[in-house]
């Protein structure tokens, strides 16, 4: 770890150039060393400004922030997506790295948080200076929760540390200290922090508090589940504790009432798939920006002249992203049940045979996410953009065919208004308001292994209804009268709300279910037998049992694959940090 160390002075500009905002305007040996820099409380805040680069993001930075181009928390990682090259990390075979830029990333950033902690404990004036302080904190915890996330036991490190220092050849500390101090970092920050800003994209007390209900439950149930085994039901004290403690902080948010689920009636169902492409350009039929989304809680925002980084809209809607018939089948019909249940299929249901019969019926979400054959579609070209953002369009649309590949094709993400790729500028949702509500579901049933049809309603049920106004609602009835597993269904909404945003992966960790899930085939479509037989005739793939495109099979799961191995340089370094389980050899 000392080799990180040596770079921090000379990268601190380098780091601050990146920042949402201003950046310092002063040189990396006065932000270190020069106590009249630190003497004025708005320096404080040019040396936080640069602490918003530390997010996740479309794809920017270090590979830990990528939430949708592929990295450690990305989809592509998961079960529900193919690309078109095997992927190492989801098909189990990935090895010791002989480097690794997130661990050295994140602890450089959390020498930066640190650093600015400690020069605001001798400054004078705590008051002018409690917002950057509380930026700090929660930047702090939001580094050490990744390192937690990817490698479990870290060193932990309050202050800033020199390259010489003995803890820099420390044993790591056990994952449960790392995470009480982000759970203290994260509740003092809520409290300094203010309830709206003039700034759009910087932190509020709400940000704190719904990142303090991601940490809590991830780790609640990681410690549930990884001791009591994926079917656990019953709970330590500390689980209680940190279940309590993210039921409390999403409440929190949800009684602040200053975030809601961004829907329009002029998009109607059609909102949740706008609110990912909302940008300060012309970008739908409503005439909305990004100042009117009322669900990003915290967002890495992006302007037009930077761009996302990433060719988004042709990954996603030209089919370079392959999702998974296990994606499909995850969402429920309009009756609220599975396709199948309690050894029944759902009369709602309509089969396989025709190429879009399997979307009838189905959440609204499977038809803005997935873009069944003969969906009209606009891209950020020239030919095939829209224009007017009306019916007019549609002579300008192209249409799906989704006889490549997968056979299921991606629909969000995709901007429909003429942009250079890489160019669209929409904002990633680091935080937002619909997975504070599943949060809360899911903390509030995993605490009394029951949740009150009240509670649905006002969380798990605003998400799904968001999408589905005539939908069914999750009820303690419709899991009683139809065999179903609350938990399961709770975790299923969880699953098709926040798709393809840097989720799944993580969540089939935490609850222990990668074994049984991760080593499944991947499969596309339904071909034998289908519509699809004679559509797409030249399909040359491997088909399974059931007549389904095969597209990676043979993969692995090891338990070791719960955390990330340490880097081979790292444990040159520092022998004394050890190598995580299964990966020693």
């Amino acid at each position: 770890m000392k080799s990180y160390i040596k770079s921090i002075k000379l990268a601190c500009m380098a780091m601050a150039s990146m920042a949402m905002v201003s950046c310092l305007d002063f040189s990396p040996e006065a932000q270190m060393n020069d106590d009249s820099v630190w003497s004025k409380a708005n320096n404080f805040q040019l040396f936080a400004n640069q602490f918003y680069g530390y997010t996740h993001d479309i794809q920017s930075g270090a590979s830990y922030q990528y939430a949708v181009s592929d990295g450690p928390h990305s989809d592509t990682r998961s079960d529900l997506i193919a690309g078109a090259n095997v992927n190492v990390y989801s098909q189990g075979t990935n090895t010791i790295p002989q480097s690794d830029g997130n661990y050295t990333t994140l602890y450089r950033q959390i020498y930066y948080t640190n650093l600015l902690l400690k020069k605001a404990a001798s400054f004078d004036n705590k008051e002018a200076i409690k917002v950057p302080v509380a930026e700090a904190k929660f930047f702090r915890a939001y580094c050490y929760f990744e390192l937690v996330q990817l490698y479990g036991n870290v060193i932990l490190l309050t202050e800033p540390v020199d390259m010489d220092s003995p803890k820099m050849n420390a044993q790591r500390d056990d994952r449960s200290l790392v995470i009480d101090q982000c759970v203290k970092d994260l509740q003092e920050a809520a409290k300094d922090l203010p309830e709206t800003v003039s700034e759009a994209g910087r932190l509020t007390c709400d940000a704190a508090n719904a990142m303090l209900s991601r940490v809590a439950l991830y780790e609640a149930t990681w410690q549930k589940f990884h001791t009591g085994g994926a079917d656990a039901t019953t709970n330590s004290e500390r689980v209680t504790s940190l279940l309590n403690t993210a039921k409390t902080a999403a409440k929190a948010v949800m009684e602040g009432k200053r975030y809601k689920l961004f829907y329009s009636d002029k998009l109607g169902t059609e909102s949740y798939r706008y609110m990912f492409i909302l940008e300060d350009e012309k970008c739908n039929p409503a005439g909305l920006t990004t100042k009117d989304n009322t669900e990003y809680i915290l967002a890495r925002r992006h302007k037009a002249t930077d761009g996302v980084n990433l060719n988004i809209t042709k990954a996603y809607l030209t089919n370079a992203v392959y999702p998974t018939r296990k994606l499909a089948n995850m969402y429920v019909c309009q009756n609220g049940l599975p396709i199948t249940y309690n050894g029944t299929t759902n009369a709602m249901f309509k089969g396989y045979d025709q190429a879009t019969s399997e979307y009838q019926n189905r959440d609204n979400r499977m038809l803005t996410t997935l873009a069944p054959r003969g969906t009209k579609v606009w891209d950020n070209t020239i030919d095939h953009c829209r224009t007017a953002w009306d019916d007019s369009d549609l002579a300008r649309a192209k249409e799906v065919g989704v006889t490549v590949n997968s056979g299921y094709q991606t629909h969000k993400w995709a901007v429909e208004r003429q942009v250079a790729d890489r160019f669209e500028c929409m904002d990633f949702p680091v935080i937002r308001y619909a997975e504070v509500l599943l949060n809360f579901a899911e903390a509030v049933y995993e605490l009394q292994g029951r949740i009150s049809d009240s509670d649905l309603d006002k969380s798990l049920n605003l998400v799904r209804l968001r999408s589905n106004p005539n939908m069914v609602k999750l009820s303690n009835a419709l899991v009683d009268n139809n065999g179903l597993s609350m938990r399961e269904e709770i975790r299923r909404e969880r699953t098709v709300e926040l798709t393809f945003e840097g989720f799944r992966i993580d969540d089939l960790k935490r609850w222990a279910t990668a074994p049984v899930e991760m080593p499944q085939d991947q499969l596309g479509v339904k071909w034998k037998g289908t519509q699809f037989e004679t559509l797409w005739a030249n399909q040359s793939r491997q088909l399974n049992s059931e007549g389904c495109i095969i597209m990676y099979d043979n993969r692995k799961w090891d338990d070791k694959l719960y955390l990330y191995p340490l880097p081979s340089d790292q444990l040159q370094l520092n022998p004394n940090i050890g190598q995580n389980p299964g990966w020693e050899k």
